[in-house]
């Protein structure tokens, strides 16, 4: 017998021509939500689509402080992603800016608020884009795919959490 329960998607829009804004509900208190987010121990067990592996490299969760991600795929490749925090106001907003390695110099700003829905939380993330060209790349790039894959495994740990 098949499991019929689809996993939640996120909401993908590009209200405007620079931004992609994603928004996602999940099965955890806010509080919850925010710590797995800012907790470098953590990250490497939801950061990233399935089949790769994450290194924290770096991640001082404070505003100026940086933070640097080392994810290896399943060929044994590697890409790093790296940023600056601007905002931390726990356990409400994070801003942060956003870099892939691979083209560097492309560099998003990125807003994630966590919305208290009791025992739920809803996670939106706006990301702004220099230019549309930039934000179309992102989405061309298999970003919504990677991004579901990754909130499934958020799912999964915050899950995991719940249990005494």
């Amino acid at each position: 017998m098949t499991n019929s329960k689809q996993a939640p998607t996120a909401t993908v829009t590009t209200p405007t021509d620079r931004e992609i804004h994603i928004e996602r509900v999940f099965d955890a208190p806010r509080d919850r939500v925010f710590a797995v987010y800012t907790d470098p121990a953590l990250i490497p067990e939801w950061w990233g689509p399935r089949g790769t592996t994450t290194v924290v490299d770096r991640m001082d969760v404070r505003p100026g402080g940086g933070w640097r991600f080392l994810s290896r795929n399943s060929d044994g490749s590697e890409t790093a992603f790296q940023g600056t925090y601007r905002e931390v106001d726990a356990p409400e907003r994070i801003v942060q800016t956003f870099e892939w390695e691979g083209m560097p110099g492309y560099v998003s700003v990125e807003t994630a608020s966590f919305e208290e829905l009791g025992d739920r939380t809803k996670v939106t993330t706006t990301s702004l884009f220099h230019t549309t060209e930039e934000r179309d790349g992102m989405l061309a790039s298999g970003m919504e795919r990677g991004l579901n894959d990754t909130y499934t495994r958020l799912d999964e740990l915050l899950a995991g959490l719940s249990t005494p």
